[in-house]
């Protein structure tokens, strides 16, 4: 059995992780540590876990009792906590801020998207989780990628994603009232995930020199990101062809999924699944991907690596069900 420390455990990424790892197979939370929330009920805050733990919140750390950490601050956070704690070189740490995404001499954080990293993740000890925006935007252009088809000319993306992106605090963008019946956009062209996109396509490409003109918008629903992605390419290119290069980069994927038909966010809501669909339409390829930021981008995702990092089904504990309607 996994022993399992959840440290960040009143946000949104650590309720979902509780609630994958309450029926978790192969896992058991330790503790989960919060200091404002400490021996409160995980209940209080997580109210979806009624009836499911009796669990309390803890300012302790007791990192002897546990196999795995997973970070769950807030960006810029993770650092700051390694700076002033130890944890033991056996445990395994899986980080989900953005602080250790882009590779560096200085830290040995393997960047933890299944579908390009696998066997390295199997082999780390300390794995970065992708960003929501990052894993589904790459889903989505990673078989291009891999096919040579990402060059010279710049690549547009537009995705929109629920409010729970904005964190579990309440800001002036994430009010029902503000953003009932309201649409946004917000960090045009210089959004945080861009970076570890193109490290991503650069890696899978051998050379990436374009750029991705990125437009994130805020959505008036809770959960779940829709992103589309033009690329431009010649117009002899055979969709056929490029359909078969999407299938067979994820065959083998666990929860990534080429859809030949066109694709809908309730499709992955509640779930860890990733969807894509492709369309040619004269020189210009269409994209769509679709995930849930909280699950595929993020607390499921964690949990996934988890899985590999430690050998068992990488399926465990993420066998969740879409809406059926």
């Amino acid at each position: 059995m996994i022993r399992v420390g959840i440290i960040g455990g009143a946000g949104y990424t650590a309720g979902e992780l509780c609630r994958i790892l309450i029926n978790h197979p192969e896992a058991e939370i330790t503790f989960i540590h919060s200091e404002s929330n400490a021996g409160n009920c995980i209940t209080d805050v997580h109210g979806g876990l009624i009836g499911e733990t009796d669990m309390k919140f803890t300012d302790q750390l007791p990192f002897d009792q546990v196999d795995v950490v997973f970070f769950c601050f807030g960006h810029g956070k993770s650092r700051e906590f390694l700076s002033t704690h130890t944890i033991p070189a056996n445990v395994k740490i899986v980080d989900l801020a953005q602080d250790f995404r882009l590779a560096a001499p200085e830290h040995d954080y393997v960047y933890g998207l299944p579908e390009i990293n696998r066997d390295a993740i199997k082999k780390a000890q300390h794995v970065a989780n992708p960003g929501c925006f990052a894993t589904c935007i790459q889903l989505g252009l990673l078989p291009l990628a891999k096919a040579g088809l990402l060059k010279g000319n710049d690549i547009n993306v537009n995705a929109i994603t629920g409010s729970t992106g904005a964190g579990f605090k309440p800001q002036a963008t994430s009010h029902f009232s503000w953003r009932d019946n309201n649409l946004s956009i917000y960090k045009a062209f210089e959004h945080q995930h861009i970076p570890e996109i193109k490290q991503s396509l650069k890696q899978t490409q051998g050379e990436f020199d374009v750029e991705i003109d990125f437009i994130p918008y805020r959505g008036n629903f809770p959960r779940g990101i829709f992103a589309t992605e033009v690329v431009k390419v010649d117009e002899n290119v055979d969709i056929d062809a490029i359909v078969k290069v999407y299938k067979d980069f994820y065959a083998d994927a666990a929860f990534t999924h080429y859809s030949d038909k066109a694709i809908d966010m309730k499709q992955v809501v509640n779930t860890n699944k990733a969807l894509v669909h492709i369309e040619k339409h004269g020189n210009k390829l269409l994209v769509t991907s679709t995930i849930d930021n909280l699950l595929k981008g993020a607390s499921g995702q964690a949990v996934q690596n988890m899985n590999i990092m430690f050998g068992i089904d990488e399926m465990a504990g993420l066998r969740l069900k879409a809406n059926a309607f």
